[in-house]
């Protein structure tokens, strides 16, 4: 069972949860114990820690107990979602073995229809995430919200600082698009950058999210994972002084981004990584998951779950094209449609609407292609 790799929580931590209120949301959250495993069969959410560091540092061990006391005891929502806390995936022998057992888990909370939000050490743990859709036979769109790109070399070893090249690497190849919110310039080489745009891959500079939040909104609606890296937040918002970061999003921006993760009907996993484990940090991190599970709770599923012909359709001209949007009644959310060929990434074909914002729209009525639309299409006939 793939389950076995989950160790479950100690009984220090759960005499500790039998303190809270009724009406703390620790008190309405389904323990993986010693004794009693959840059933999945009766979760929509799947907290998962993984206690492995060794991505940055092997020496620190990873204890995510902080974070758990803060987030178990805030105060849920009208949520009506059931939630579930399976425990640590603890340490491999090999940091391949963590990614292994990583991956069992994720895939079959995937495959029961279940949200794993993964909350762990070193941010390479996404490489795990990521290999979990092997198993489900579809093309991936990742979202990192990060400083950098995580780019390493070819044959260097894996870690938080150049899992990327792994994912874009190694077979079998999955990744259809990656999507940085929030690089910062300075922390990225110029190769780097012009590497994103030669792959048609889309990138956002902290100051555009920042100056207009909104713009994200879309890029999560296209996401199967989104990967969080703590060190995006400044550290006057995180509470991270260990490695000061002065410039990053402040913490109702994160939480901001993590509900729009969370209100998309795409998204299927959701991960915090990169946090040094001390008490300082747990605050930002239990509310980043909280809001997470909050958008849950107002997800509409609209495309790909609901039908074309609830929208209205607009048709716009433009130079030898014809773009096609669709407007959805019920949230008055935007679509453009991307024309994939025929017997190319036949993969792909469930993709056929690419989330957009109403400002693509009017800027295509102004004769302007969309960026993102016309990566998609590259990358379609590659």
């Amino acid at each position: 069972m793939e389950f076995d790799f989950l160790s479950p929580l100690t009984d220090d931590f759960l005499e500790a949860v039998n303190t809270l209120t009724p009406q703390q949301l620790g008190s309405k959250i389904v323990f993986h114990t010693k004794d009693q495993f959840p059933d999945v069969n009766k979760i929509n959410i799947a907290i998962v820690g993984v206690l492995e560091n060794r991505g940055i540092d092997s020496s620190k061990l990873v204890d995510l107990t902080a974070i758990r006391q803060e987030l178990y005891a805030m105060f849920p929502g009208n949520w009506d979602a059931s939630i579930a806390d399976l425990g640590d995936i603890v340490q491999g022998n090999s940091i391949d073995d963590t990614y292994f057992a990583l991956k069992k888990v994720v895939a079959n909370l995937i495959k029961n229809k279940i949200i794993p939000i993964v909350i762990g050490g070193s941010q390479d743990l996404t490489y795990g995430m990521y290999r979990a859709y092997d198993e489900l036979e579809q093309m991936v769109n990742l979202v990192a919200i990060d400083s950098k790109f995580d780019f390493g070399k070819e044959n260097e070893n894996v870690s938080a600082a150049s899992y990327l090249t792994k994912i874009i690497i190694d077979e079998p190849n999955n990744l259809f698009n990656y999507c940085n919110v929030g690089y910062q310039t300075y922390y990225n080489s110029q190769e780097e950058i012009d590497l994103i745009e030669k792959l048609f891959f889309d990138a956002y500079r902290l100051g555009e999210i920042s100056n207009n939040i909104a713009l994200a909104e879309p890029v999560f609606r296209d996401a199967d994972i989104v990967s969080v890296d703590l060190n995006s937040v400044k550290s006057s918002d995180s509470g991270n002084f260990s490695s000061f970061v002065p410039n990053g999003f402040n913490g109702k921006e994160i939480c901001s981004l993590a509900r729009y993760a969370g209100i998309s009907d795409k998204v299927s996993a959701f991960g915090v990584f990169n946090q040094g484990s001390s008490q300082q940090e747990s605050p930002v991190v239990a509310q980043i998951i909280w809001y997470f599970i909050e958008g849950f709770h107002y997800r509409s599923n609209e495309y790909p779950f609901g039908s074309r012909e609830n929208y209205i359709k607009y048709i716009v001209p433009i130079d030898e094209d014809t773009l096609v949007f669709y407007k959805s009644d019920k949230t008055e959310r935007w679509w453009i449609e991307i024309p994939f060929i025929s017997n190319v990434n036949n993969k792909l074909k469930r993709n056929t609407l690419l989330p957009c914002s109403h400002d693509e729209y009017l800027a295509a009525c102004n004769q302007e292609l969309p960026e993102r639309w016309w990566k998609a299409q590259r990358k379609n006939t590659i």
